[in-house]
Formats: C-alpha cells, structure tokens, sequence
C-alpha cells in the first residue's frame, strides 16, 4: 500500500513562499501525481499534476507562480509556490495515480487513488 505524507505548510504574508513536500513511499515506472487544495466551503481542486516523464499541467488560477516538481531518488514530490496570495489558503494534498501517466482523464480528485493527509497553507494580507 502506497502512503504519501505531506509537510512543508505555514502561515506566510501575501506575497510570500512556500515549498510543499510529499514524501512517497516509492515510485512506480509509470506515475502521475498531483497537488490538490481545498479551501473551507470550497471543492477540491488540482493545482497542478506530473508524471513519470515529467510532463506538468497547472490549474489556471496557478498563472506561473508555481512549480511541481517530482525527485525520483529521493522519493519526493514538491510544490514550489510563490507570489502568495490570500486566496491561496487551503489544506493541500498531494495525490497518486501509481497506474500510468498523466492523461487528459487526470483532472478530478476521484482519478488519483492514493492520498496524503494534507498540509495548511494560510496566507494573510
């Protein structure tokens, strides 16, 4: 059974960064994993997904401030986010499809059938 374990969360000020990590217990060839946030009263949403041949999407609202990245030696999937704002505060999960890559299928959080327990993001004004 794969585990996924999130850390990296915090409280910054608008304008501010973070560095998301998502430790997994081991990678398979094939792979696609994603960065979902869900704030409170709000659904969960992708941020941004990778796959096992680096091919990256972004959520829309992400507008280049951030960067997935997956370390294969080190079984460690990052989120690197910048340019902070307010309404980036949610919980966020890291998320894994250990089946195959990413495909146009890999947008809802009922694709992704391994997931972590989530890290707090709070950014203030």
């Amino acid at each position: 059974q794969a585990r996924l374990a999130e850390s990296g969360g915090g409280s910054v000020q608008a304008g501010g960064s973070l560095r998301l990590s998502c430790a997994v217990s081991s990678f398979t060839m094939h792979y696609c994993m994603g960065w979902f946030r869900e704030a409170p009263g709000k659904e969960r949403v992708q941020v941004a997904r990778i796959d096992s041949d680096d091919n990256s999407k972004y959520g829309d609202f992400v507008k280049s401030r951030f960067t997935i990245t997956a370390d294969k030696a080190k079984n460690v999937l990052y989120l690197q986010m910048n340019s902070l704002q307010p309404d980036d505060t949610a919980m966020y999960y890291c998320a894994a499809d250990f089946v195959s890559r990413c495909g146009t299928w890999h947008t809802e959080a009922s694709d992704f059938g391994f997931w972590g327990q989530g890290t707090q993001v709070t950014v203030s004004s």
